[in-house]
């Protein structure tokens, strides 16, 4: 859902600019059912490589290279958004992406799924967010032709070949609310990327539903706070 240039989206990355001082590439990735995934993966690369070059290419964007520390680069998503950012971190540390550096994954409330359904999701199966129904739904328009809720594609503990990529993952910062159907499969990731040897900053907190800080103003304060102790 959505666009890059929807409100929703860019009032967001407006603040994290001016609150992180960071520059802030934020990806018009295609969307589902018309293109199913991987492509939005793959746009999520897309963008990556286009930073690369813009670093070595002689005709590159020079107002990065004045102002931008190509060493000093993160991934970040809401929702999907965050799934995204999270497949597009895997396949990042598996090449060679001198003089950028990934230096973080910032994960807000990731959307990961998987056939046999958690507890939070049977406690929350009628969520006004995301109930069940909306949730098989996404799947069922988002993946290939087939699949099913534990395909690698939505699900990070499934095997795959990138599954190894996950110990080579820089530090990352993973927010959730108890509130979220989603909530015991994004607690799950923590744990995984801990065993892993990944360093993670995990923040979740009692009161509130999947993606409350897009639309309560004291809940992305927090956000804020958060991506500035992380970054800067």
């Amino acid at each position: 859902m959505f666009s890059v240039d929807s409100v929703f989206d860019n009032e967001p990355c407006t603040r994290f600019c001016s609150e992180t001082l960071s520059i802030v590439v934020s990806v018009n990735y295609r969307l589902a059912p018309e293109n199913k995934l991987p492509a939005a993966y793959e746009d999520g690369m897309e963008a990556m490589l286009w930073l690369k070059n813009q670093a070595v290419d002689p005709d590159g964007e020079q107002w990065l290279k004045d102002y931008a520390d190509f060493s000093r680069c993160y991934v970040m998503g809401g929702s999907t958004g965050a799934t995204i950012a999270y497949y597009t971190a895997l396949r990042l540390v598996g090449m060679d992406m001198e003089p950028i550096k990934l230096y973080g994954v910032i994960l807000n409330q990731p959307f990961f799924t998987g056939t046999k359904k958690t507890k939070s999701e049977r406690k929350l199966a009628n969520d006004m967010v995301i109930p069940s129904p909306v949730i098989d739904l996404m799947m069922e328009l988002a993946l290939p032709d087939g699949a099913d809720h534990d395909h690698e594609y939505i699900n990070p503990m499934t095997k795959s070949e990138l599954s190894d990529n996950m110990k080579k993952l820089p530090r990352c910062l993973v927010r959730g609310f108890e509130g979220d159907p989603l909530l015991d499969r994004q607690m799950e990731l923590v744990r995984v990327l801990i065993r892993h040897g990944v360093p993670v900053t995990a923040h979740f907190s009692e009161i509130g539903f999947h993606l409350i800080d897009f639309i309560d103003p004291k809940r992305h304060l927090a956000m804020l706070k958060y991506l500035k102790d992380f970054i800067i």
